[in-house]
């Protein structure tokens, strides 16, 4: 926290989410309990096994652990499953119905080749809201659009889907990317979810492998220069605060 403090707030930044980064159980208490000793972090957005049998008690048992209310949403690392189906097994789709059941969100960190499951899964479980980090992870560094942009697409098309303005600079040239290299993954992700359904996010720490934190926000800020204020608002506040019940 006191590597992100400075940073966040030099970005403007007031309250940001803490979501998850490795498939170990003991990093969600941690995040929570991070959450209830910090104003700075609104929502914990952590991680279960999907596929356990007792997924529901332990996502009772997350939630009655100091700073328990802070958890807003469940996350995997999905794009390391080499299985690109592996969304639609009936195991996790068990896991997610006990996500939904509790009142969380789930975050989806996918491959491009991984969307068409996403969809799937997203029309099969109306009541579960999706929350797409990263665009997909869109091949920005080659500058190619497609198959990405019609599969996201199709899961914009589903209302329980939102978007995170997030982790372009990674999927860019590390040492050369512009704005100018984001903008038509940006433009395509705004014209699919629109700003009600689009939230940016910074993907600090992993964003320093290709820019600062003040970068990344200073490339969101071009990228949605050309929207009016309410939309604006719409992607650096209201839609995450709307989706991670803030």
């Amino acid at each position: 926290m006191a590597d992100l403090a400075p940073e966040a707030r030099a970005a403007g930044v007031d309250r940001t989410v803490l979501v998850q980064t490795v498939t170990v159980a003991e990093e969600t208490p941690e995040f929570l309990a991070l959450a209830q000793d910090d104003d700075l972090v609104a929502g914990v957005v952590g991680w279960t096994d999907l596929t356990a049998p007792d997924v529901k008690d332990t996502l009772d048992r997350l939630r009655e652990l100091p700073g328990g209310p802070y958890l807003r949403g469940i996350r995997h690392q999905v794009q390391g499953e080499p299985d690109p189906e592996w969304l639609l097994r009936s195991d996790v789709r068990r896991g997610l119905e006990a996500v939904a059941a509790a009142g969380l969100v789930y975050d989806l960190v996918v491959l491009p080749r991984q969307l068409p499951a996403c969809v799937r899964v997203a029309a099969d479980l109306p009541q579960l809201t999706f929350v797409l980090d990263h665009l997909g992870k869109p091949p920005i560094a080659s500058g190619e659009l497609e198959p990405w942009a019609s599969r996201v697409r199709s899961l914009a098309a589903l209302p329980n889907t939102v978007c995170k303005l997030s982790g372009m600079v990674t999927e860019a040239d590390h040492q050369a990317w512009s704005p100018a290299d984001l903008r038509p993954y940006a433009d395509t992700v705004l014209n699919a979810f629109g700003p009600d359904r689009l939230m940016f996010g910074s993907d600090w720490p992993v964003c320093t492998l290709a820019a600062t934190y003040a970068e990344v926000s200073e490339a969101a800020g071009e990228l949605t220069r050309g929207l009016g204020d309410p939309e604006r608002a719409q992607i650096f506040e209201k839609t995450a605060a709307r989706v991670y019940r803030l």
